[in-house]
């Protein structure tokens, strides 16, 4: 698990995810221009990931105001987010994590137990990433509801 005041993983790499538009997008894109709010979530337009999406986007204006972009991470694939942003109107960018490369990284992606079975899935979780490119702060296992104006205060005071 990742821990505050860290290197953020893959912020000073060449490493690249494809977004919703299917477009290269880098975390190094923003060193030294703006903080990240990197969510992780396990899957497009399923409820929890709905709120949090939702959440995100009715508060992208103080997110911007903040001089801080917003970027959600799953799995899903390109098109899936396409579909998502448009059915919700989402003002976040999404992107696509189909290898998994990003979730390892930060280590969201672990072994859970649902009704007995064990399976791999993301654990929800938020990374905020200073314009230095280190974890301003760390939340696994985040609940939806909530969560989007609880980062935003804590942006706010970096």
């Amino acid at each position: 698990m990742l821990e505050k005041h860290q290197q953020a993983p893959l912020f000073n790499s060449k490493f690249s995810s494809k977004n919703q538009f299917d477009e290269s997008v880098s975390l190094s894109d923003y060193a030294g221009k703006k903080n990240v709010v990197l969510y992780f979530y396990p899957k497009d337009d399923t409820p929890g990931c709905t709120i949090e999406a939702n959440q995100f986007t009715q508060l992208a204006g103080e997110f911007a105001k903040a001089d801080t972009v917003v970027i959600g991470v799953s799995k899903d694939s390109c098109a899936s987010h396409a579909d998502f942003i448009k059915k919700f109107d989402l003002k976040v960018d999404l992107l696509a994590d189909v290898d998994g490369e990003l979730c390892e990284s930060y280590g969201v992606w672990q072994e859970r137990e649902k009704n007995g079975v064990k399976s791999m899935a993301i654990l929800r979780s938020t990374f905020i990433i200073n314009k230095a490119g280190l974890l301003a702060d760390v939340a696994y296992g985040v609940t939806p509801e909530g969560h989007a104006q609880e980062v935003l205060e804590k942006v706010k005071n970096l």
